[in-house]
């Protein structure tokens, strides 16, 4: 878990056995304050100041043995372990002795320990003592960990806090699997936990198996996939009976390559599972185990050398990326911007769709390694294109240093801090955890890039929009989920406000992996999950969702009245997952809406029929509406399902629009899973009804008008 360093220091000549640095600050991470050597060094050494002036700072020395001493700018005293005050640490010593060293360790997640040579004890922050600094742990956890600014400190890591776990390839293969071992038997059946984590792989080779959990993200850290190297397995194991994996969200893996062992790589999933950026070597992608059910799923942007087995796949979506075959179809198979080996048949022969080329992308920005800094790649926005962007090296785009973001760790920033980084130009990047707000997040610098890792929550305290986009150019919202809050919210995610009208077709907002939840963890409400306002923005990958089981669910429950709603022209989206909400999935009022892939459940639990009615006494509300004064949008790969819990439930139209010349929409399908009820058209009064518990009855159109 921990690698020895030398803290780099400023001055290289050697002086009595040891050399002197510049100053420096300790910031500790558990308060996120800065440690003073309070009472100009008379007092112990207490981590509680919230900026830092002469008290804190530090001369960090590396001595000959290759221990860390700590010299007090305010006094020049040297910090010992005071063994006669518990191991307490004070600035009171003219000289180094053994008291007066430590062993400075990298953690796992970038920040470092201090180890005392007198007692081989671990120093703390201890928040019972009100932060005072006491050597005294017998193990470095979550009091025990620092940053150190100035110095070099952090092995060269940003403090991206407890939850971010960073692994490069000089440590034990041992220590790196059981703390992997250890985050995912705290994920594995953690669907509704407050827990959050982002494992990054520094370029190497890891001979590691890396099971993925519930809100567990795996990255590398590589300008390019095939610059981080696990030769184990990485995989997605069902969490439901009978390998069922239809519960299997909220997990990820992104911008590295594994040569799996075996038939492949395994990663049975469903909905919010973000797959990118990844090299399959010499083997296959198998999306389910032995069969069990499974309801995807996004790729894009990776590169399987052999085959993608999705079999029980209910529906998936594949985008830009390429394979050496793929083999599998249920109800909806959506292809866009593959640009070979695309499986045989069409619809409605198949469930096949395909589209090529991709119109208008922009890739998700990733964390990476620049050389031996952090920093995010931005990439470019393309038109026109198939295959993966990495093929011939880095992805077109921009580089953003680490410096020009602010990096917010839950419990320590709020919408203030936030705002305050925004406001000055910074750009955000989330670290895993869950932030409780008590305002709005207020995006509106034009090409801000907020980029959320271990799947960052955001969830509103007391009503208000968790996050709001200004009309401007080229934001970018990467790897956020939206978790509404007891009290109702009007919005969760706003992008562009009420009558926004600016085109933005030269550079467009793009929304990535983008998640919204309402209830589940615990009471939820929000009227609208997404709204979009601005023209012209692309959505890469968005899951809505009305949570049908944990707690806080029920009809007058977790209310929740459309998951996305466009007042948007142009707005691209591709990978749309909207279920189950109480009126219309999905609201389009807007005229250029294009969606490549579309999956929805109706909501499971409308009490009775007349609780459950639309304009003009129609039976439920329709998955997908596109209102009576648009005059051109179009739809390719649509699957709508029916779960009703109680009897005599049914839905007049699965998808309801204009009929106009100009509003197309291509492939959809309707799924009925249980005895009660079903949906008796599948677009406006065309299509067919399902019938009560027969899955086989698949009603299709195939183009429309």
């Amino acid at each position: 878990m921990w690698k020895r360093i030398a803290l780099p220091v400023l001055a290289s000549v050697l002086v009595g056995g040891l050399a002197p640095a510049s100053a420096a600050t300790l910031t500790a991470t558990n308060n996120n304050t800065f440690v003073s050597a309070d009472n100009a060094g008379a007092s112990f050494l207490i981590a509680n100041r919230p900026t830092a002036s002469d008290w804190e700072q530090f001369q960090v020395v590396s001595n000959a043995d290759g221990t860390t001493s700590l010299q007090a700018t305010i006094n020049g005293r040297f910090v010992t372990a005071d063994l006669g005050n518990g191991g307490r640490l004070i600035a009171s010593q003219v000289a180094i002795g053994t008291n007066e060293k430590f062993r400075m360790v990298t953690q796992a997640n970038g920040t470092v320990a201090f180890q005392a040579v007198a007692n081989n004890a671990w120093v703390s922050a201890d928040l019972n003592l009100g932060g005072v600094l006491i050597a005294n742990r017998g193990a470095p956890d979550a009091w025990e960990q620092f940053t150190v600014a100035g110095a070099g400190g952090g092995g060269g890591a940003p403090n991206f806090g407890p939850n971010v776990t960073i692994f490069d390839p000089s440590m034990a293969t041992a220590t790196i699997q059981a703390r992997i071992n250890t985050i995912f038997n705290a994920q594995r059946d953690s669907q509704f936990g407050a827990r959050r984590d982002a494992i990054l792989f520094r370029p190497g080779t890891y001979n590691v198996d890396i099971p993925v959990g519930f809100y567990t993200q795996v990255l590398g850290l590589g300008a390019l996939p095939d610059q981080v190297h696990i030769t184990n397995q990485v995989h997605s194991d069902p969490i439901l009976p009978n390998n069922s994996a239809l519960q299997n969200f909220w997990r990820g893996v992104e911008n590295f390559s594994v040569s799996p062992p075996g038939g492949g790589m395994q990663w049975a999933v469903s909905q919010a599972v973000p797959f990118r950026r990844m090299h399959v070597r010499n083997n296959n992608l198998v999306l389910h185990l032995n069969g069990g059910f499974t309801s995807g799923g996004w790729i894009a942007d990776s590169l399987i050398d052999f085959d993608v087995n999705s079999g029980s796949q209910q529906q998936w979506i594949s985008r830009n990326t390429q394979w050496g075959s793929w083999s599998g179809h249920v109800w909806n198979m959506v292809f866009v911007g593959i640009p070979n080996n695309l499986p045989g048949g069409t619809w409605p022969t198949t469930t096949n769709t395909f589209i090529n080329p991709t119109p208008v992308s922009r890739e998700k920005p990733f964390l990476f390694l620049d050389g031996a800094n952090f920093a995010v790649h931005v990439p470019a926005l393309r038109t026109n294109t198939n295959g993966i962007t990495w093929g011939a090296g880095q992805t077109p785009g921009t580089t953003l240093p680490i410096s020009q973001f602010h990096i917010a760790r839950a419990g320590v920033d709020t919408a203030a801090t936030i705002n305050a980084a925004l406001a000055q130009g910074k750009h955000l990047l989330l670290t895993p955890g869950v932030y409780g707000l008590n305002d709005t997040i207020r995006v509106n610098n034009p090409n801000t890039v907020v980029l959320g890792i271990g799947f960052a929550t955001l969830r509103p305290d007391n009503g208000v929009v968790a996050m709001a986009v200004a009309d401007v150019d080229g934001v970018k919202i990467a790897g956020v989920l939206f978790d509404a809050g007891a009290v109702n919210s009007p919005v969760l995610f706003r992008v562009g406000p009420t009558g926004s009208t600016a085109s933005h077709a030269a550079n467009p907002t793009s929304l990535h992996d983008v998640f919204a939840r309402i209830g589940g963890a615990g009471p939820g409400k929000a009227t609208v999950s997404l709204q979009i306002n601005s023209a012209n923005v692309i959505v890469d990958h968005a899951w809505l969702w009305r949570a049908d089981h944990g707690a806080g669910v029920g009809w007058d429950v977790n209310t929740a009245a459309n998951g996305l709603v466009v007042n948007g022209a142009n707005v691209t989206i591709y990978g749309l997952f909207v279920e189950h909400y109480q009126e219309f999935q999905v609201l389009w009022n807007a005229n250029g809406g294009r969606v490549f892939f579309y999956q929805s459940e109706l909501p499971y639990d409308p009490p009775n029929q007349a609780a459950w009615k639309s304009a003009g006494n129609l039976n439920g509300f329709a998955s997908y509406k596109v209102a009576d004064n648009v005059t051109n949008h179009e739809a390719f790969g649509l699957g709508i399902y029916s779960v009703f819990t109680n009897p005599g439930i049914f839905l007049t139209r699965a998808i309801e629009v204009p009929r106009t010349t100009n509003v197309r929409f291509h492939h959809g399908t309707t799924v009925n899973l249980t005895e009660h009820g079903g949906i008796s058209n599948v677009i406006n009064d065309q299509g067919g009804a399902t019938l009560p518990g027969i899955v086989a009855n698949t009603p299709q159109f195939t183009d429309f008008p």
